[in-house]
């Protein structure tokens, strides 16, 4: 039988005790607060990181470097062990195209060995979702090449909605105008993004208030699900240290839906940096992202 592991960065968002009982290898991206550098992972107290943000910390992101996905691919090929690699969307980060460069010096050094690096073109539990069926193929017996294909087929099916609870955070990283900002403040305007089909960060609508917010994230599903509809076996909710919006959010989806598989967790430092706390981000499958 094939020997293979499943490889993705920090910021897919899934439960470590799912990635421990699947044997999923964690590639750990870094962030700073200026004075020191950490890498991000499951000794992270996100509780902690997401109150010093509130308090005025401002925390800056590395992408995945070459040492460091050779720290950890290298271990994995001397094992005989053949690697698929779903990346961080190279539309936010330069991780994915690392990993690749990487990967081809590897190859070259471990011709016996199989490499597979895809862009996943999602974020947080969006790359989450498709690192959650491979290790289901995985686990059904499914070879490295026959998931890697499943994945390509499906990354643009990975639906991204997800909307903020400050826009000062995304100001901060050129999402959005000073401008913008200050005016969205005033009337309470919050925004509803999306990931597209480039990987990229993008507008949906703006809305005013919190609670409709959080209710346009269900009704952006409902649009986008299509076929998917009676498909999506479990749904993903990741937070910036806000659960009870989070279940607001999953609760409307089993009243509306019907679907009961709703799964929970902190958004990583990486991303949280980037949207701030209060942020509340919904993936699943559909037809279109």
């Amino acid at each position: 039988m094939q020997d293979y592991v499943i490889v993705t960065d920090s910021t897919c968002d899934l439960p470590y005790d799912f990635i421990t009982e699947n044997g999923i290898v964690i590639q750990p991206l870094e962030y700073t607060d200026g004075t020191e550098t950490f890498e991000d992972g499951p000794s992270t107290d996100l509780k902690q990181f997401y109150q010093n943000m509130r308090n005025g910390i401002q925390y800056k992101t590395n992408a995945s470097n070459p040492d460091g996905i050779t720290k950890t691919f290298k271990p994995l090929l001397e094992q005989g062990r053949d690697i698929l690699h779903i990346g961080f969307s190279s539309g936010l980060s330069s991780s994915y195209n690392n990993t690749r460069l990487t990967a081809d010096e590897l190859a070259e050094k471990y011709p016996d060995r199989k490499i597979i690096v895809l862009d996943s073109l999602a974020a947080s539990m969006g790359q989450g979702l498709l690192v959650y069926y491979a290790a289901k193929l995985k686990r059904k017996g499914a070879s490295i090449d026959e998931v890697a294909d499943w994945l390509k087929e499906n990354i643009l099916h990975a639906c991204h909605q997800f909307t903020v609870d400050d826009l000062k955070y995304l100001m901060r990283g050129g999402r959005v105008s000073k401008v913008s900002w200050l005016l969205g403040t005033l009337i309470n305007i919050k925004p509803v993004l999306h990931v597209d089909d480039e990987g990229h960060l993008i507008p949906l609508a703006k809305v005013r208030g919190r609670k409709k917010s959080l209710v346009s994230l269900v009704d952006n599903m409902e649009q986008s699900m299509g076929s998917f509809r009676d498909k999506n076996e479990i749904v993903l909710i990741s937070h910036c240290d806000c659960y009870e919006d989070a279940k607001f959010v999953g609760d409307l989806i089993t009243e509306r839906f019907g679907i009961t598989n709703i799964v929970y967790n902190y958004i990583n430092t990486v991303i949280g940096s980037h949207s701030g706390p209060g942020t509340v981000a919904l993936f699943f499958l559909g037809d279109k992202r």
